[in-house]
């Protein structure tokens, strides 16, 4: 007989869940394996170290198994920062049968800052199908009834392909502000793993099958970093910072070889509600690279950027070109 109030932790090849019954709350978690991407975030978030990565199996320079994550469910305190941090929206929570995170409900977190919004005055309905299949998460669908183009906002990762394959009339701000980049001099030979976990077209292969990035779309997960055989390599260092008038020490992870990645993520900064709880400031530390740099982000630009649009899928053919990813043709 199970006695109240210990988590009962189920995992299959799909999903991972917690279910943990008290008194007056009964808590669920899920992780669903098909959404996430094994970026680590949510182990670097969680307070109380019971988040684990599990590594990928690659074999010939492909992904066989995916990475993804394993939770400690005697550790684990249904806290949700795991819930609010994951870029892919692979972990959820939900308290006597409603959606609820308690870090937010406390304010020891914030709610991150991301928007897809949709202009039907600027958009070419010739384009529908083109956006529909370039979705990165399935997520955007046509309304006929009303003529108008539906997102699933719950699940949207704000992967920005959406808007360049609209010409601009899908509007995407991003939670997070940082960097990609890409050294394919690095990488090694005939390995394109990287393509095979990345949620949006980021990183992908292509017409000659070479290892491509496409930085406008990259979310800053960082699951690039994790399976990529050249492996990110870190020291500990101390941050300090006060709380309640209390001074604070923590630890957080510095990267120290990043001259030998093939692939390098870097998160800056993040869009978020105020708050200024302790948790948060040292999540956040642990989250973000010893930077203070700020990137305005050029839409205008991207919309012309031509790798941006080969990296969508689809294809026109020219009578004088052969076929080449790109828009349709008005």
């Amino acid at each position: 007989m199970t006695g109240r109030g210990i988590a009962q932790k189920t995992k299959n090849e799909t999903e991972m869940t917690i279910h943990r019954g008290m008194l007056t709350r009964d808590y669920w978690m899920k992780w669903n394996f098909t959404k996430c991407v094994g970026c680590e975030i949510c182990s670097i978030v969680c307070p109380k170290s019971a988040l684990t990565h599990v590594e990928a199996v690659l074999e010939d320079g492909h992904m066989v198994k995916k990475q993804s994550v394993d939770v400690d469910e005697k550790k684990c305190v249904n806290c949700g920062a795991c819930v609010v941090a994951c870029p892919t929206h692979a972990i959820s929570i939900t308290i006597n049968g409603k959606k609820e995170i308690p870090v937010i409900e406390y304010e020891a977190f914030p709610k991150f800052i991301d928007k897809t919004v949709f202009k039907k005055e600027l958009f070419d309905f010739m384009y529908k199908d083109f956006v529909i299949d370039n979705c990165s998460v399935d997520v955007i669908s046509y309304d006929g009834e009303h003529d108008t183009m539906r997102v699933d906002f719950e699940n949207c990762i704000h992967c920005r392909q959406c808007e360049i394959a609209s010409d601009g009339a899908f509007f995407v701000d991003q939670a997070w502000e940082g960097s990609v980049n890409l050294h394919t001099e690095r990488c090694v030979e005939g390995c394109v793993a990287c393509t095979e976990i990345c949620p949006t077209s980021a990183l992908h292969l292509n017409n000659e099958g070479v290892v491509t990035l496409a930085d406008y779309f990259c979310i800053k997960c960082g699951a690039c970093m994790q399976i990529c055989p050249i492996k990110p390599k870190y020291d500990e260092k101390t941050f300090e910072f006060e709380s309640n008038g209390v001074h604070v020490t923590r630890t957080y992870q510095e990267l120290t070889n990043a001259d030998e990645l093939a692939v390098k993520v870097e998160r800056w900064r993040v869009n978020h509600t105020p708050v200024s709880s302790a948790s948060w400031v040292e999540a956040l530390r642990k989250l973000s690279d010893d930077k203070a740099k700020s990137v305005e982000i050029d839409r205008k630009r991207a919309l012309k950027r031509a790798d941006l649009i080969m990296a969508l899928r689809g294809t026109v053919v020219s009578p004088d070109a052969p076929a080449v990813p790109n828009r349709p043709k008005r």
